[in-house]
């Protein structure tokens, strides 16, 4: 089945639908005709996602929304499924960069990073979750990291939240399968978007934001990359998706040659070649 066939009418629900990879999946989507339901805690930012995606000719409808508030999703929820019923996809998108070793990230911050990247999946699978059961039929897309097989160092609280994802994920899409429901982990690499540039920075990761942003630009491989593993999964129903070279490297790696990535993770090697 064609892309644009498998997605014509469907109502998609993308969270952090405001710039990166959100938008870029909006854009996807847009283009194979899914009705859109955008949300983003930046207003003026998934309006002019939205504004973007009905000149593609999508019907297209925004909401602002924290993803890692539990009654503000509730209310979303209440919302949608007023106006729609079940959704047929969810792509739990939303999220944020944190970075720095251990000792110098602080408690305050594990829980910011911990109650988007995590916890606002779990509530975007929780309040979407049981519609999609009753109907028997849907998708949902959980939007890790490579940094959820790959524990890099200096980056402990954003690889512990993406790696419960990874779990989440797996465990789900053991439970939706008996429901005829897809559930896919994308795990995308070193992707241009503005994750680093925004994102928390601590110890000498701190120091070094601004250089590994701009490593982020010069390396500009774009959030289309990932728009387009995301519909990928969905037509296919792949399990785990990484996006990028060296998120499907080290994927392999982790995977068959586990003690050589452990050496390669704590090396002096590894803290020389870091840009």
């Amino acid at each position: 089945m064609s892309k644009n066939r498998y997605f014509f009418g469907k109502k998609t629900l993308i969270t952090g639908a405001g710039s990166g990879i959100g938008r870029a999946t909006a854009f996807e989507l847009a283009g194979a005709g899914a009705h859109l339901i955008l949300c983003d805690l930046n207003g003026e930012a998934v309006e002019r996602t939205a504004t973007m995606a009905r000149g593609m000719g999508a019907e297209v409808e925004t909401h602002i929304v924290d993803v890692s508030d539990w009654d503000d999703m509730q209310r979303l929820a209440d919302k949608v499924h007023k106006a729609h019923g079940a959704l047929d996809i969810l792509v739990n998108n939303a999220g944020v960069g944190l970075g720095g070793d251990f000792l110098s990230t602080p408690i305050a911050d594990w829980q910011w990073v911990i109650g988007i990247n995590l916890m606002g999946v779990v509530h975007g699978c929780k309040l979407f979750a049981p519609a999609m059961v009753t109907r028997k039929s849907g998708h949902i897309v959980n939007v890790a990291s490579a940094a959820g097989y790959y524990a890099a160092p200096d980056m402990t609280a954003y690889s512990a939240s993406k790696h419960a994802v990874m779990g989440l994920t797996e465990a789900l899409r053991s439970e939706m399968a008996v429901y005829d429901i897809g559930v896919s982990a994308i795990c995308p690499g070193i992707i241009n978007t503005n994750i680093v540039a925004t994102g928390r920075m601590h110890g000498s990761t701190g120091q070094n934001q601004e250089k590994l942003a701009a490593f982020y630009r010069r390396r500009n491989y774009g959030p289309e990359h990932v728009a387009r593993a995301i519909a990928e999964a969905i037509v296919h129903n792949r399990a785990v998706t990484p996006v990028s070279p060296e998120a499907w490297m080290l994927y392999g790696a982790k995977r068959f040659t586990p003690g050589l990535m452990d050496w390669f993770s704590s090396s002096p090697v590894l803290r020389k070649l870091r840009p």
